[in-house]
């Protein structure tokens, strides 16, 4: 049996990945537990990493410095990519109000951070690591620890020791301060539903379509790509139902005649504009556009090509090579409408009305392969992560401040995915993944990252509970959750009478945490807490990687 015992301690390459990959199991094993039907999840290998630790088998510190940090990347890359689509869209009218007040509970929290570290004269690493475990903030803990090596030459292991003492408390806070609003301000669940229901809560930007008699005399001969000169609005008009009862697909040449009924597709907000131009408002089945010929179909089609990617509609002409209408397009579950300006992402759903035969030409444009839609764009993805570390390391020098600031391989490879996936089409870069694959590579990060701080921190982790004031920092660390959720919530309640199920989706959001989300949903009923946890999440998880960094730096 001697050489189960050299493999588990004597260090080594084999030893290094069989610790790691038995730390990362029996963490996933324990994230199925729950307590008080609350599951700490994936940060449970951060407290297996911790008992392994704790029982002397470690690994090559060499090692494991170069697989936390790589870990770290592929997680927040990963992240960067899910989230930066939806990033600056999330500042669009009531996602400002939102944002703006998840940035006052980051504020606050680091206010709180501040005043306590004052009163107690704890190191600022040792605070900024509790305070990214009272926050359930990983990526933070990351970008604390990753500043304060590049600052000092060698880590602060109260950094994690914090984080993992008040990570339990952290989680359990979010939802205590949840149930404290919904205590404080006597909230009724089928009261918050019915006010929603005498709300207009539609989105003023959703797709929508209408069918319209067409009794403006001045369309009468009017050819659409005429009438859509005229109108500067944006839709499609995809079928034309003809005084003789006739249902045709139309293009851009189609004439329209009085008592022609048309079937638009628009945007919510253009609704009566449109309206009011073409005709009278009439009500028509789905059965009532059915065309006559049995070849043309309505028909999805995925864009897979690499050559599509960052083309718009105007420049594919797929309706004049095709014969065919392109009347909305679905982007990460989202209907747009076909404007000819829109540039074409891979992923892109496209709904197209034409005969089977024209649908079938377009789609070989398109690409319609879902098997090519499945396999990785690893040049993207590893270019990205070049691309975010170059950033990170960039010096940034401040007046009055010797050492130069850096964004770091948690800052930089963040913002770097965030540009790259919301700007990339432009570029003809291809950073679509698909949410299995993006998943998966987010995990494996984090699985890793988890693992090697625990091993890193769990020499000491029991000591400092017992004689270190590690008890003292779980209070400090329930301060941090609670002071800033609760006011905040007041405030988004009493002040700007924001619906409870957004306001506990807000609190979830600003703290990037996973387990409250899944309270929020279960408790509500309804997707209104996962909607403004969307909202806020992208700007809260840039705000709280960069706000640990400037506490170590200038703290």
């Amino acid at each position: 049996m001697e050489w189960i015992y050299n493999l588990l301690f004597t260090e080594s390459i084999a030893q290094s990945v069989i610790v790691l990959a038995l730390v990362i199991t029996f963490g996933i094993l324990l994230a199925k537990l729950k307590i008080a039907n609350i599951s700490f999840g994936i940060t449970w290998i951060l407290f297996a990493g911790i008992a392994f630790s704790h029982f002397g088998i470690k690994v090559n510190p060499e090692i494991l410095h170069f697989v936390k940090e790589f870990g770290l990347i592929l997680f927040v890359y990963s992240i960067g990519l899910q989230v930066g689509p939806g990033f600056f869209s999330s500042f669009k009218k009531g996602g400002i109000k939102l944002n703006m007040l998840a940035m006052l509970i980051v504020i606050l929290g680091v206010t709180t951070t501040l005043v306590i570290k004052a009163i107690t004269g704890l190191p600022v690493s040792t605070m900024v690591g509790i305070m990214s475990g009272a926050i359930t903030n990983t990526p933070g803990l990351g970008a604390a620890q990753q500043t304060f090596i590049d600052l000092n030459g060698a880590n602060d292991p109260t950094i994690a020791t914090g984080y993992a003492v008040a990570y339990p408390l952290g989680v359990l806070g979010i939802i205590m301060s949840i149930v404290l609003i919904k205590a404080m301000f006597r909230v009724d669940y089928n009261k918050e539903i019915n006010k929603l229901n005498e709300l207009d809560k539609e989105n003023p930007e959703e797709t929508v379509k209408l069918a319209i008699s067409v009794n403006n005399p001045s369309l009468f001969g009017a050819r659409i790509r005429e009438i859509k000169r005229l109108l500067s609005k944006t839709f499609v008009i995809s079928r034309v139902w003809r005084s003789d009862g006739n249902v045709v697909i139309a293009n851009a040449e189609t004439i329209l005649e009085k008592d022609n009924r048309v079937l638009i597709i628009m945007q919510k907000k253009d609704m009566e504009s449109i309206r009011a131009f073409i005709g009278e408002k009439i009500e028509m089945t789905d059965e009532d556009w059915a065309i006559n010929d049995i070849n043309v179909v309505p028909r999805r089609v995925l864009v897979t090509k690499e050559e599509v990617n960052g083309k718009s509609l105007s420049n594919l002409r797929l309706g004049k090579a095709f014969g065919i209408t392109v009347t909305r397009i679905n982007r990460a579950g989202v209907d747009l409408v076909a404007k000819p300006d829109l540039k074409l992402q891979i992923g892109d759903r496209l709904t197209i009305v034409g005969t089977q035969a024209s649908i079938d030409a377009a789609a070989t444009v398109l690409g319609n392969s879902m098997h090519r839609l499945r396999e990785p764009n690893l040049a993207s993805i590893f270019l990205g992560i070049a691309l975010g570390i170059l950033l990170g390391s960039i010096p940034i020098f401040i007046p009055g401040i010797p050492q130069p600031v850096k964004l770091g391989l948690a800052g930089g490879p963040l913002i770097i995915a965030i540009l790259l996936s919301r700007f990339g089409p432009k570029f003809r870069l291809i950073t679509y993944t698909t949410m299995s694959a993006n998943l998966m590579l987010r995990e494996v990060g984090i699985s890793l990252f988890l693992a090697c701080v625990g091993l890193d921190a769990g020499g000491g982790f029991v000591e400092t509970i017992v004689n270190g004031g590690g008890a003292m920092w779980i209070l400090y660390g329930v301060i941090i959750t609670v002071v800033p959720l609760l006011i905040v919530g007041i405030i988004g309640r009493w002040y700007y009478k924001l619906n409870y199920f957004t306001l506990i989706g807000l609190l979830a959001g600003s703290t990037t945490d996973p387990p409250a989300l899944a309270y929020s949903n279960a408790s509500s009923g309804n997707d209104l807490p996962s909607v403004s946890y969307a909202t806020v999440y992208p700007l809260t998880m840039f705000l709280r990687v960069l706000m640990a960094q400037l506490l170590i730096m200038f703290g």
